[in-house]
């Protein structure tokens, strides 16, 4: 018999509703800490879109396992070949497979779904609008592709697009501000059984092709809202599947059930602070889109303590000139280290004698300092309520701007706020992270490509560089992997040089697990996929797949 979700992980009001699901097993998970959830099902959306939308009501075409170098995982796809001349790609998709109201999922909706996000640009996330020229549906099962260029690539960026039914969504006429109140998916989990601000249970497909392997019945997503309520939350074992900062996290997590309650931190995202380049304030924009800035803003961080204090130790420092990571050592051109790495270390006295060189100076005599022009400079750095570490992180480097003359101050805005400020361009200064992709190339091209600022938190710079553009376009143009490293040389001496945003650090990918109600969790025994929940990480749908209820 399968094990039940218990009346002590129930909220108050959810326990009626559930009594009716006793039989089935429900996986309780935190993909994100959020002060209240919105009834928002638009895969679309980026701000407000609940995080268990893509993969588990839309499900990708494939998955390319980043932790296994980009092997593919076929879903709705089967298979996929590019022309000779890399100008188009052919996608096979999958017979048998229905949408979760029983019409078929055909090309034609694939078709449908790209021609979509052309159309409505603040819906193409992925920039497919400029990578794809057209889409045709050569049958049932067959879509082409057509680039716009050569690409080696482009499939990494199609299996983003998140595919919807044709006949639902033919007839929205808002598609933008449409919430799709009653989602009609492909993927194993369609239904919503309840939904309320502080919790929202999601089950099963019962159309799903891949059934036979998907064991959990539901989804639960409790609202939490900090990370002291998930570390509360987790201790007391009502999380099954989350992925969160715990501080000290042997002892406070660990420590409380050992027997069950585990945790693995494989490499992950770059961390960096945003500039926004086209601030409103103009003597922020000034000092903002000034390199000797950028650079003596760096130099006033304390890397160490970010890692040590604020994040008790899990991050990895981050000092590469180019944002590059350890995770993508492989990949480093030791001539940008060489020409800029004394930018991105801690140096107090040598970011003052930097500003001082490039201009700036306290004009008024209130110890804080102008820019050449004689404008004021001053801002906030925002960071997303209830991330402990990272706000700790904004407080020291708030320290490190102190010290060197710079006035800022931290704001925790809501996520939601946090990330449509970045999207809007409303915003001075913030503390953002970049997902990684198969090569550098992914949160290069995402975060710093002129045609993706402004269209996802990740473009939040509004920096561009034609130069930069080229290379990153040239990058998949090629499939000689000599020419690609030394194309990507190039990308890291134009960042290194510009700094155009400034990391930090690496998090680890949070990830802790609760075995005590389910098994096959990826680990670093373990190691499928990338395990994490978090949205925007399709690998969080194998290891869904992976997870089997504990028997009684």
């Amino acid at each position: 018999m399968k094990h039940s979700l218990t009346a002590g992980l129930v909220l108050a009001a959810g326990i009626l509703q559930m009594q009716s699901a006793a039989a089935e097993s429900v996986l309780s998970a935190l993909p994100i800490q959020r002060t209240a959830w919105i009834e928002n099902f638009n895969p679309y959306n980026q701000s407000t879109r609940l995080p268990s939308v893509n993969d588990f009501i839309y499900e990708p075409l494939i998955i390319f396992n980043t932790l296994k170098g980009g092997e593919p995982n076929y879903r709705l796809a089967t298979g996929y070949e590019y022309s000779e001349d890399l100008k188009s790609v052919t996608v096979t998709l999958r017979e048998g497979v229905t949408w979760s109201d029983g019409e078929p999922f055909t090309a034609e909706d694939v078709v449908f779904s790209l021609n979509l996000v052309k159309a409505h640009k603040p819906l193409d996330n992925y920039g497919h609008g400029k990578l794809v020229e057209s889409a045709e549906a050569v049958d049932d099962r067959t879509v082409r592709f057509t680039l716009n260029d050569a690409n080696s690539g482009a499939i990494y960026s199609i299996v983003r697009l998140a595919v919807v039914p044709e006949h639902v969504w033919g007839s929205v006429e808002e598609p933008v501000t449409f919430t799709n109140p009653n989602p009609v998916g492909t993927g194993p989990l369609t239904e919503i059984r309840r939904f309320t601000p502080q919790e929202y249970i999601q089950c099963r497909n019962d159309k799903y092709w891949d059934a036979e392997t998907l064991k959990v019945d539901c989804m639960r997503f409790p609202q939490i809202a900090t990370n002291d309520q998930a570390l509360a939350a987790a201790a007391r074992g009502e999380l099954d599947w989350m992925g969160s900062f715990l501080p000290d996290i042997e002892k406070t997590f660990v420590g409380k059930d050992p027997e069950h309650h585990k945790y693995w931190f494989p490499a992950g995202s770059l961390v960096a602070f945003n500039v926004n380049m086209e601030s409103k304030n103009k003597g922020n924009r000034e000092a903002f889109s000034d390199v000797n800035f950028r650079r003596a803003v760096s130099m006033s961080f304390d890397r160490e303590a970010m890692v040590d204090i604020a994040g008790y130790g899990y991050p990895t420092i981050n000092q590469y000139p180019s944002g590059l990571g350890q995770a993508y050592h492989s990949w480093n051109n030791p001539e940008v280290d060489a020409k800029f790495g004394k930018f991105t270390r801690y140096d107090v006295e040598g970011a003052k004698a930097l500003l001082a060189e490039a201009g700036y100076k306290d004009t008024d005599g209130d110890g804080n300092l102008e820019t050449p022009s004689g404008k004021e400079i001053s801002f906030s750095i925002i960071v997303p309520n209830g991330w402990t570490d990272w706000i700790n992180t904004v407080q020291l480097a708030v320290e490190g701007l102190t010290s060197i003359g710079i006035e800022a101050q931290v704001a925790t805005p809501e996520h939601a706020v946090w990330s449509e400020s970045l999207i809007n361009g409303d915003y001075d200064m913030a503390m953002n992270a970049y997902f990684t992709g198969v090569t550098p190339h992914y949160h290069y091209d995402l975060g710093l490509h002129s045609q993706n600022q402004g269209k996802t938190r990740f473009g939040a710079t509004r920096y561009y560089n034609e130069k930069l553009d080229g290379l990153l376009e040239s990058f998949f143009q090629t499939v000689d992997v000599e020419e690609q490293r030394a194309i990507m040389d190039d990308i890291q001496m134009e960042v290194g040089r510009d700094m155009p945003f400034i990391a930090v650090f690496n998090n680890p990918l949070w990830y802790q697990y609760n075995t005590k109600r389910f098994t096959g969790f990826f680990s670093a025994e373990n190691p499928k996929a990338k395990p994490v929940v978090h949205d925007e990480t399709p690998e969080r749908l194998l290891h869904l797949l992976s997870l089997r209820p504990v028997e009684d």
